[in-house]
């Protein structure tokens, strides 16, 4: 894992109050897992390498427990593909891992999760899992399709809770956002209510964006920083982004799909004004236990109640019931929050990395970061993150 400072750690200034791990991991369930593959140097040769590239898995309720979640998702741009997601769309329910890779390998990451599932004894008499990409062709032999089964089951088999690894890592090894490294980032929030608290937890996987319009806390980073190690002209840095986002919430596909539909204003507040080109694609489950349909209240003056009960935590409370619509902000706002923070946790995880043909994409500097901030007054005290 690396060892390098999140943005907190920086003095970058956020809303909202993050969970324990400030990861999408702090719901409780979610498991996730990398297979990473870095593999020679030079000259492109086409199934040979370089290799910059991975798999990152999650797993909603983690290895050893398969039932199912109420799910959804939603494309603000569609230019990209998700394996399984006319499934999720049709039955609001997602039965498997979720698959995070580099474009040439969707289907291998598809299929290797089908056959886990079948090896693990998924109920269930066809398995469709959830495979999303970005591309990561700058720096990757993205034709050689490197990933094989073999690291898909390495990357479950990897999946932890708790703290987990940010910026070079699984599907998000080789990409570039906003004409920095990019990569794998990750945030959460904490929703408190009369009945206690939800949590909300996104995981990104970022190519995207350019570095003029890139903004953080308010601050034009990437205009102060446009002259620094500017050598990825022609690299697609204005491609797709996967977000998953995680919930303990009990809400059901339609307001799943509705949270689902958040994540671009995060994209927003960084400056990504999403281009013709983008996949940007969002998927959104709840760990909730689905309520059986007799304990559901009809709905008054045309708003839908939330379900009322969830796993392990128990009934909601009268003012939840009286406000749902309060509740609901509430997520669409941390989802919001915790979209903008993973997107600059993968930012500032990322390092400086060499692929093909010698290619090079540098960093966001660190230090750089931090002036730009101060230069604009938004530079704020260290929290840990």
């Amino acid at each position: 894992m690396s060892t390098r400072p999140r943005a907190r750690d920086l003095g970058v200034p956020f809303e909202g109050r993050p969970g324990p791990w400030n990861s999408i991991t702090d719901v409780a369930g979610v498991e996730v897992g990398y297979a990473t593959l870095i593999e020679g140097e030079g000259p492109l040769r086409v199934g040979r390498g370089p290799v910059r590239t991975g798999v990152t898995v999650t797993l909603p309720r983690g290895r050893h427990d398969h039932e199912p979640v109420l799910a959804a998702y939603f494309a603000f741009n569609g230019m990209g593909e998700v394996a399984g997601a006319l499934a999720v769309a049709e039955s609001g329910k997602l039965s498997g891992p979720i698959g995070l890779t580099n474009t040439h390998s969707t289907g291998t990451v598809r299929d290797a999760l089908v056959a886990w599932s079948i090896r693990e004894g998924v109920p269930g008499a066809w398995h469709l899992p959830m495979v999303g990409e970005t591309f990561d062709g700058y720096l990757n032999d993205i034709d050689g399709m490197h990933v094989k089964a073999e690291h898909v089951d390495a990357a479950i088999e990897r999946a932890t809770s708790g703290l987990i690894a940010e910026g070079n890592v699984g599907g998000g090894t080789g990409m570039i956002m906003h004409g920095f490294k990019g990569g794998t980032g990750t945030a959460s929030r904490v929703v408190e209510h009369a009945g206690g608290e939800y949590r909300v937890g996104v995981l990104v996987q970022g190519n995207t964006g350019t570095r003029p319009e890139l903004r953080i806390a308010g601050a034009p980073v990437g205009q102060e920083l446009l002259g620094y190690r500017a050598r990825t002209r022609g690299a697609p840095s204005t491609k797709s982004i996967f977000v998953v986002i995680a919930t303990d919430a009990p809400l059901d596909p339609h307001h799943l799909e509705r949270v689902a539909r958040r994540p671009v204003l995060g994209m927003g507040r960084l400056g990504n004004t999403g281009h013709e080109t983008s996949g940007d694609i969002f998927v959104a489950f709840s760990v909730a236990a689905p309520e059986a349909p007799e304990q559901l209240e009809e709905p008054e003056y045309g708003v839908p109640k939330l379900p009322l009960t969830r796993r392990g935590v128990g009934a909601a409370s009268d003012e939840e019931r009286a406000a749902p619509t309060l509740i609901l902000s509430a997520l669409f706002k941390a989802t919001v929050e915790a979209t903008e923070e993973a997107i600059v946790n993968a930012l500032v995880a990322a390092e400086d990395m060499t692929g093909r043909d010698d290619r090079s994409v540098a960093a966001l500097p660190h230090e750089g970061l931090q002036q730009a901030l101060r230069k604009y007054n938004r530079l704020s005290p260290v929290t840990p993150g």
